[in-house]
């Protein structure tokens, strides 16, 4: 019987992806930022935010002399920015220790910020055709299925067995082609709903489709309804149309990025301005509320309007605030309800001045 290898890399010849971006010049730098971009995202999506981030960022060195504002910037709209964020100091420690080239050596890899096992053999494999196997989410699919893996791939059990036979798996040659082949197999034929059966190459000996089965594979995890929070946004305009935005801290949601003050329900908006050296006019408007759906909970968020006074001699910390104009945006890392919320914004001399 023909190995499942070669099978694969029969279909990838004609029915594989080989023109992606960092397929046409895979540097081991190109590759790694396309690693990192196509976590938990689909290829669709990342493709021009990884050609704009190499049009800026040419090599390693130059992502890290960089500012990671400009970095979170080129970033903003992609989610998941802790990956931006480890990113930019992997880079900086490759630049330091490493003489600005991605290291070979996959244990030294994995020891790098946000670069686990699959990543740094997908880097390897795809770069320079070192024989390391991968199990990213399309892989745990297409494996799980084809030899009825039961249970859910984060457990401990199946995560063991999944990546035995990805390694059995792995041939000694095209490794890079064979890579590219198992992620496409799952990203493009073995997807997680209405797979593509009839038109997948390893069809003849796949345990889950002799059954009937492939819909219960992966297993999948027990989830609870997602929680929800809430919180209120202050949108802080000043009369010449900049709107107050502050560096929110490095862990957490949005880590790093610039956002609107968030105030607490019981919270006086004009005691609050006071602390800031901010004097308000007019009225409080309150807007309609936004949601905005994490991985683990659901964000119910009530932006909040008011005007201020000139605030040419207001002393503010520039590391943690901003007076961000639209029309002039400086090149900041913003949080997507962030952005949307400043295209929405009702222009400050419209709001109702009301200082009687």
């Amino acid at each position: 019987m023909q190995r499942l290898s070669e099978r694969l890399l029969e279909w990838f010849d004609d029915h594989g992806r080989h023109n992606l971006p960092w397929q046409i010049d895979p540097t081991p730098y190109r590759v790694w930022v396309s690693e990192i971009m196509l976590q938990q995202t689909r290829v669709a999506t990342v493709v021009p935010y990884f050609e704009r981030f190499m049009r800026h960022f040419g090599s390693i060195s130059d992502l890290a002399a960089t500012d990671i504002d400009e970095v979170l910037h080129l970033w903003s709209g992609l989610g998941y920015y802790a990956r931006a964020r480890n990113l930019h100091r992997a880079a900086a420690i490759i630049a330091t220790q490493h003489g600005g080239k991605l290291p070979r050596e996959i244990a030294t890899l994995t020891g790098l910020p946000g670069l686990g096992r699959s990543s740094a053999g997908a880097i390897l494999a795809l770069a320079h055709g070192d024989r390391h196997p991968i199990l990213d989410g399309n892989v745990k699919r297409v494996l799980a299925r084809y030899h009825k893996v039961a249970g859910w791939p984060g457990a401990s059990r199946v995560q063991r067995e999944l990546w035995s036979h990805a390694q059995s798996h792995t041939p000694h040659t095209r490794v890079a082609a064979y890579t590219q082949a198992m992620m496409d197999l799952g990203a493009t034929v073995c997807v997680r709903s209405n797979p593509q059966c009839d038109h997948c190459p390893l069809k003849a000996d796949c345990r889950a489709y002799a059954t009937g089965t492939q819909s219960h594979f992966p297993g999948q995890r027990k989830r609870k309804p997602l929680p929800e929070k809430s919180t209120r946004f202050l949108i802080v305009r000043a009369r010449n149309t900049a709107t107050l935005l502050y560096r929110r801290p490095p862990a957490g949601i949005w880590g790093g990025l610039w956002s609107f003050p968030e105030i607490d329900a019981a919270e006086d908006v004009g005691s609050w301005c006071r602390t800031l050296g901010l004097d308000r006019i007019g009225e409080v408007v309150e807007k309609p509320i936004l949601t905005h759906t994490f991985t683990h909970f659901r964000l119910a968020i009530t932006p909040i309007e008011i005007v201020v006074r000139d605030t040419a001699h207001t002393v503010m910390d520039p590391d943690r605030w901003l007076w961000y104009n639209v029309n002039k945006p400086k090149r900041v890392g913003l949080a997507k309800p962030v952005e949307t919320l400043l295209g929405a914004a009702q222009p400050a001399q419209e709001l109702k001045e009301n200082t009687g």
